[in-house]
């Protein structure tokens, strides 16, 4: 399925800001796949730090810079506002007030809304980042703005570092548990109410981000200068791509791939394999000292038994 190209942020990371061209694009058709975006959006696509990237862990070595991340807001039971399907993925805005700050972050950042990326199926690649090789079935995107640019998105991307990008990886949980976690059946409950592009739902109080993260130790990441994962590519994120993953019941991955169109039910396929391919770029590692540190989120400390020895890794990109 084709998009008309949506200028920079593009509809995709951000939920205030979406304008378009009439320049086409897509993600694995012949004409418009994103092989062919540097040729479809030159100034960026073709750029020496797009993202995603395969992350080698063996040559990850550590900064002592990076330390843990304060996440304001994540347990608010009110955080979220909507849930849309965009054309090209499926989002969820924000209300004000949910930040990130930590982690060698210039400032604090707005947390501005969530999106995802799969392929056809619990069992079918749908990452973009990939830690050695391995790609998992979904990656979810927490997409932040600074917060000095009062939500304004077109100086976010005009900065090298105006965006910061929270990667999470999805798989499949062990054994052969049906609608779990509840939060996530939750969440893939709006899924039916979203089918066509262009629709969105307003979501009911009671979710919360640190509910859909469970299980992840934020403390345990990698960290990179990247850019936009979608036209035009632009080179203004800070990555972060955490090594744990988020475990959901194949049930629910799968509904992804079920249950929204790029278009409508009528008239265009199934949403899927709608993740951009990992880039070839070469990674030269920076050092960061192991510490023993806890991430907090709304301010207040997550349990110590949550909490273990930073492991962050930072990578900066140079092309191959």
């Amino acid at each position: 399925m084709m998009w008309f190209l949506a200028v920079v942020l593009g509809c995709v990371l951000s939920p205030v800001y979406c304008a378009s061209t009439d320049i086409e694009w897509c993600y694995h058709q012949a004409s418009c796949n994103d092989t062919l975006w540097h040729t479809i959006a030159p100034k960026y696509c073709n750029g020496s730090r797009q993202s995603p990237i395969d992350i080698t862990s063996a040559n990850a070595e550590a900064n002592e810079n990076l330390t843990a991340f304060t996440f304001y807001n994540y347990n608010s039971t009110t955080a979220f506002k909507s849930f849309s399907n965009t054309g090209n993925t499926v989002k969820v805005s924000f209300d004000s007030g949910v930040k990130v700050s930590g982690g060698d972050l210039s400032e604090t950042y707005d947390s501005l809304q969530f999106h995802l990326h799969w392929g056809n199926g619990s069992s079918v690649p749908g990452s973009e980042h990939t830690v050695d090789g391995k790609q998992y079935p979904m990656e979810l995107h927490i997409v932040n703005l600074k917060s000095s640019y009062n939500g304004n998105t077109t100086l976010g991307i005009a900065d090298s570092e105006g965006l910061a990008a929270l990667g999470f990886f999805i798989e499949v949980m062990d054994g052969n548990a049906t609608g779990s976690p509840a939060s996530w059946k939750t969440l893939t409950s709006y899924l039916q109410n979203i089918t066509n592009a262009g629709t969105s739902v307003n979501m009911a109080s009671g979710l919360t981000l640190d509910a859909l993260l469970e299980g992840v130790d934020r403390t345990k990441y990698y960290c990179y200068l990247g850019s936009l994962t979608t036209p035009t590519c632009n080179e203004a994120v800070v990555w972060t791509v955490f090594k744990d993953s988020i475990k959901v019941s194949k049930d629910l991955i799968d509904l992804f791939s079920t249950s929204v169109y790029f278009k409508t039910r009528t008239n265009s396929e199934l949403m899927t394999n709608i993740y951009r391919s990992v880039q070839g770029n070469e990674l030269r590692v920076t050092t960061q000292a192991t510490q023993t540190t806890e991430a907090t989120s709304a301010g207040v400390s997550i349990p110590a038994s949550f909490s273990l020895a930073l492991t962050a890794l930072s990578l900066v990109l140079l092309k191959f």
